[in-house]
């Protein structure tokens, strides 16, 4: 390895580190409030189903300003674009944390959720333009685990923070990780400007760029089941933690920590993802994903035991990221010449679908159906693994994996 080529992959490290670092505030900021829902109830006096609009609203403003973050990060650049954002998300944090009353605090979710759209899609497609297609799924599957950790921590500690604190502290302490993921982030790129690409900024270049990439028909596929995949595997999720408090007995707390094993099963795949790749390719993960998430789902929802529910928890997970991980890999591919807009109308996609999906399983809850729901969830995700095994265009099994990586 040549002087040249060392200093480039050690550049290439030291930025992904901090990217993990600015995707682990923005996912915690997706997560914080889902462990947070019963406590929401009790303070602000509003039904499971009202309350999960704090989590929809997020959802919803990330996946809109994905349309405008795509073209902006290929046009300024895309780290400079996300290290913005993350600052602009610390100032929203202290924000919502000083929100006197729940409309308030809706509306200042969704402009978190504007604000830290930029971070992780901007992320992935910085890594789909600095890393070759052989090695991109492992060096997603490295950011990924940034990103479960963040996951992590915003589902513990936003039921943990609520009950001991108050939920206004977990958003004061979200706020701070990302003031220090900007700062890190203003500090790199002082040392190392990052090119900016030469793509221009118009509205009216935006909507062309955009029309012409839903032309073509690998674009739609990918778009669709991220729209799908949205809806199916997030939808259920906010409304786990308070069916765990209500089945079981659980603390707010603890269900808060028993959600972390969602994560946990995300670790798990991002540390042998290049194992599983080689034995099972893409379309076996996608498969296996899809139907190892079914099955959890079914298990959270009907077990009567405590027990199998709390590892129904961390199989999600593990499922979730077999599956999601392929369609993100998609993703990077489906548009190399607009790679930045590309992402994150995947990203537009994937969490228009979970709004959506939050909304009616919400609707469904506050009426009784959360097991009806659970269950159609469950065999949608069945067929959706095995639609996306299908049409995945990539590794198979057996390949033989690459003896260098980036690092």
């Amino acid at each position: 390895m040549t002087s040249a080529t060392h200093t480039a992959h050690s550049d290439h490290a030291a930025t992904l580190r901090l990217l993990g670092l600015a995707g682990f505030s923005a996912m915690a900021a997706l997560r914080i409030c889902d462990a947070m829902l019963p406590s929401l109830v009790h303070s602000f006096q509003v039904s499971t189903g009202d309350a999960a609009w704090v989590v929809s609203s997020f959802a919803l403003a990330y996946g809109v300003l994905q349309l405008f973050y795509g073209p902006l990060g290929d046009a300024m650049g895309k780290l400079q674009v996300i290290t913005w954002a993350c600052l602009a998300s610390a100032l929203i944090c202290l924000l919502t944390a000083l929100s006197p009353n729940f409309t308030t605090l809706v509306i200042a979710r969704a402009l978190m959720g504007a604000s830290a759209a930029a971070v992780i899609p901007l992320s992935l497609a910085w890594v789909g333009d600095q890393v070759a297609y052989d090695l991109r799924q492992e060096t997603l599957a490295r950011l990924l685990g940034s990103i479960v950790l963040g996951m992590m921590a915003g589902q513990w500690f936003g039921g943990f923070a609520s009950e001991m604190w108050g939920w206004q502290s977990a958003f004061l302490a979200l706020g701070l990780g990302f003031l220090i993921a900007a700062i890190s982030l203003l500090r790199r790129r002082a040392s190392a400007t990052s090119a900016a690409s030469a793509v221009p900024l118009s509205a009216r270049a935006s909507i062309a760029r955009t029309t012409a990439l839903f032309q073509i028909p690998r674009v739609r596929w990918v778009l669709g089941f991220a729209l799908i995949e949205g809806a199916l595997a997030y939808g259920w999720l906010p409304f786990a933690p308070a069916w765990l408090v209500s089945q079981f007995g659980f603390s707010i707390s603890t269900a808060a920590a028993i959600m972390v094993l969602y994560g946990v099963g995300g670790l798990l795949y991002s540390q042998f993802a290049r194992r599983w790749l080689t034995l099972l390719g893409e379309r076996g993960l996608a498969l296996g994903g899809g139907l190892l998430l079914a099955a959890s789902v079914i298990g959270i929802a009907w077990s009567p035991i405590s027990a199998f529910a709390i590892g129904g928890c961390g199989l999600a997970g593990l499922g979730f990221y077999m599956l999601h991980s392929t369609l993100q890999t998609q993703a990077t591919q489906m548009a190399p010449e607009a790679r930045g807009t590309g992402m994150t109308l995947f990203a537009c996609s994937l969490f228009l679908g979970q709004a959506l999906g939050v909304l009616v399983v919400g609707l469904f809850v506050d009426q009784g159906g959360l097991l009806t729901s659970f269950s159609a969830i469950a065999a949608l995700l069945c067929v959706t693994g095995f639609a996306v095994s299908r049409g995945v265009q990539g590794r198979a099994p057996a390949a033989t994996p690459p003896s260098h990586n980036v690092s």
